[in-house]
């Protein structure tokens, strides 16, 4: 089941700080999978309770915003920056919300993603608010990262609705 956007924010309101490799390199080092979190960034609070969600699962990840390598604003560096990342990231992490489909660079960074990532690294995070859900153009094509029933996040791939893996499996 998507997760909803207000589980997302009452679990980054239990995060009082997130500690992470500055860079993949360091990530790597530390024995963290690196993922490239595709994410508005005026969802910067539903980033965190998502970031939240994983560590509680036993899963810790890096992510790009938190890279000292990328640019402090977008600029034309950006882009190439972005797609260097997405290559070199173990995972792609797409988490649907409705400021990231209405993005110009989400969409560009999952199509990047889909012609350069194995299909198997490449997960969509629906979320839901209010009886809406967000990201179901994309859970047919794509694996999800969503709640399992019994609690805590799982992974499936697309038309799977059981025997998903927990996400700290990833």
């Amino acid at each position: 089941m998507p997760i909803n956007l207000g589980t997302l924010r009452s679990a980054a309101s239990r995060s009082r700080h997130y500690s992470t490799a500055s860079n993949s390199q360091s990530a790597r080092a530390l024995g963290y999978r690196t993922a490239f979190l595709c994410h508005s960034h005026q969802d910067r609070t539903l980033v965190l309770g998502l970031l939240q969600l994983f560590r509680e699962q036993g899963l810790n990840l890096y992510v790009d915003w938190m890279d000292s390598e990328m640019p402090a604003t977008t600029n034309g560096d950006t882009a190439r920056k972005i797609k260097n990342k997405i290559v070199e990231a173990d995972l792609f992490l797409f988490l649907a919300t409705p400021n990231s489909l209405a993005s110009r660079w989400c969409p560009w960074e999952i199509g990047y993603a889909d012609g350069k990532k194995r299909h198997e690294s490449i997960f969509v995070i629906p979320t839901t608010e209010h009886g809406t859900n967000y990201g179901n153009e994309y859970v047919d094509i794509y694996r999800r990262i969503d709640e399992a029933d019994q609690g805590g996040l799982a992974a499936w791939n697309p038309r799977q609705h059981s025997g998903g893996i927990y996400a700290r499996s990833l």
